[in-house]
């Protein structure tokens, strides 16, 4: 598998999706579906979805899909494409960055690449196996904070499950008296991105799912950072919790997450 050749063809299919997107948000009205609670779709959502899906099945024919919108979940035997048409929806909806296109391929168990591309700024994170995170053809790295006291720290706030909510207001309390501070962007898969090029040092949430966190996961392992779910297992990208950061402070920022949360 030449793995940077077909990183560079989902780069350009997530580009060229982004400017349909950016399109109908200029010039179309957007119909909101509602989900659940406080989650929503569009028709734009469901669209750039098969777009995606589209090409990806001529760039790799035997593949399988796990997609956020449904519109294709077959199972691939070896190579599975995990994906977000449009991570940061409610963003979306109301004209504000960021939003991003999430993509990752998954060979048997193993991520093997990604990509996240902010449409807004117009920033395409992108990497693979045995290659370089790079941000629009320039290497990234995370960030060398090496305290959670100097830390800059992104989140999401839960909007449909609050079964964890006291753990996390306590977590979102510590943070502000002992970091640098807390930001909320809205796009699980921005956030990740940027730790992955050390914009933040750190990312933590809850009830995420894999279409969320897998590109960017694996984008900041890539860059030299680190992942695991909040007890400092595995079990990130299909068990619904995620602790993200930079390698000098992961063992502190763990910790911290683990005992709060």
């Amino acid at each position: 598998m030449d793995y940077q050749s077909l990183c560079q063809q989902v780069c350009d299919l997530a580009k060229a999706t982004g400017a349909f997107i950016k399109n109908e948000r200029k010039h179309s009205s957007v119909d909101v579906e509602v989900k659940g609670s406080n989650d929503f779709v569009t028709q734009v959502d469901k669209a750039s979805e098969r777009k995606i899906i589209e090409g990806l099945k001529k760039l790799l024919p035997q593949s399988g899909f796990i997609a956020e919108e449904g519109t294709d979940n077959s199972k691939g035997d070896v190579y599975n494409w995990i994906i977000d048409p449009i991570d940061g929806t409610t963003n979306f909806i109301h004209g504000l960055s960021p939003y991003a296109i999430s993509i990752a391929l998954q060979e048997n168990d193993q991520l093997v690449l990604g990509v996240v591309y902010e449409i807004g700024l117009d920033e395409c994170f992108y990497s693979y196996k045995e290659g370089a995170a790079c941000l629009n053809g320039v290497q990234i790295q995370v960030s060398k904070t090496k305290t959670v006291k100097d830390s800059l720290i992104a989140t999401g706030f839960p909007y449909s499950n609050y079964s964890r909510l006291e753990g996390f207001m306590k977590s979102i309390q510590y943070f502000m008296e002992h970091s640098r501070g807390l930001r909320r962007l809205g796009s699980a898969a921005t956030d990740l991105a940027y730790v992955a090029c050390g914009r933040f040092d750190s990312f933590y949430e809850y009830n995420l799912k894999p279409w969320d966190v897998a590109a960017g996961a694996f984008l900041i392992q890539q860059a030299g950072g680190a992942v695991c779910d909040f007890e400092g297992g595995d079990n990130y990208l299909f068990g619904m919790e995620i602790i993200a950061s930079n390698s000098a402070t992961f063992n502190e920022f763990k910790t911290i997450i683990n005992d709060i949360m």
